[in-house]
C-alpha cells in the first residue's frame, strides 16, 4: 500500500514538450500492473506529436487544450476521459491562460516513445 501528497511527489520536466511536466504518483514498484502519472502543460505549452508501445488512460482534472489522437482532434477540458491505444500517434497543446492537467495511467510493460514529424 502507498499513500502520498500530491505536493510531495517530485515533478520532472518532459524532455521533448515544451512548457510540460509530469509526477509519478503509482510507479511500477508500487503497483504490479499499472503506473499512474500526472501531467501538468503549462499556458502555451505542448507536446509533440508521437507514439508509444503502451496504451494509455487518461482522466482531464482541468484547463483546456486541443489533443490530436490518430488524424481527429479533440478539444480536452475538465472532467473529459479519453483512450489512446498503444501506437497511435498522439499530442497536446494547451488552449488559454491555465494550465492543462490530466491523469495518465499506463500498463506497466516496456514502452518506447517516438517523436514524430508534424
Amino acid at each position: 500500500m502507498s499513500v502520498k501528497d500530491l505536493n510531495e511527489v517530485k515533478k520532472e520536466k518532459v524532455a521533448a514538450g515544451k512548457n510540460t511536466f509530469f509526477q509519478v504518483l503509482i510507479g511500477a514498484d508500487e503497483g504490479p500492473n499499472f503506473a499512474m502519472r500526472r501531467f501538468i502543460i503549462e499556458p502555451g505549452g505542448s507536446m509533440p506529436r508521437h507514439t508509444n508501445l503502451v496504451e494509455h488512460e487518461q482522466f482531464v482534472l482541468r484547463g483546456k487544450a486541443k489533443v490530436g489522437i490518430g488524424d481527429q482532434v479533440y478539444e480536452m477540458s475538465a472532467n473529459k476521459v479519453v483512450y489512446i491505444p498503444a501506437g497511435i500517434p498522439h499530442w497536446y497543446e494547451t488552449k488559454g491562460d491555465e494550465p492543462f492537467e490530466f491523469l495518465c495511467i499506463i500498463p506497466n510493460k516496456p514502452d518506447k516513445i517516438e517523436i514524430m514529424d508534424s
